[in-house]
This record gives structure tokens, C-alpha cells and sequence, in this order.
């Protein structure tokens, strides 16, 4: 039990004391970056479904 406790006190000080957590303009910024790259992403794929599914479409109304 007394190591959960000294795990728990150690993982509280360093998350206080040691990590550098970034500025809130910094996280935001790099939101919208994530955020932008999702949606671009998602078009591509959109796209590419559409473009596959008129191809397919094409090729089984040949027979």
C-alpha cells in the first residue's frame, strides 16, 4: 500500500513541478491545426469514395 502512495505523491509532483505544459494561444493553435487536417483528410476520402463508387458503378452496369 505504501507504494501506491509514494507512486501517487511522485506522479502528482512531477505533473505540477516538471512538465512544461504549453500556453493556452500555443494549444489552441495547434487545435485548429489538428482540427483543419481532420476535415481536409476527411474530403480526400470523401472524394476518393465518390470517384470509387461511380467507377464500380460504371463497370457493373457494363454487364
Amino acid at each position: 500500500m505504501e507504494s501506491v502512495i509514494l507512486y501517487i505523491k511522485e506522479s502528482y509532483n512531477e505533473l505540477v513541478h516538471k512538465v512544461t505544459w504549453p500556453s493556452w494561444p500555443k494549444l489552441t493553435s495547434s487545435s485548429v491545426l489538428v482540427i483543419v487536417a481532420s476535415i481536409m483528410i476527411a474530403l480526400v476520402i470523401f472524394v476518393m469514395d465518390g470517384i470509387s463508387k461511380n467507377a464500380l458503378t460504371f463497370i457493373y452496369n457494363l454487364g
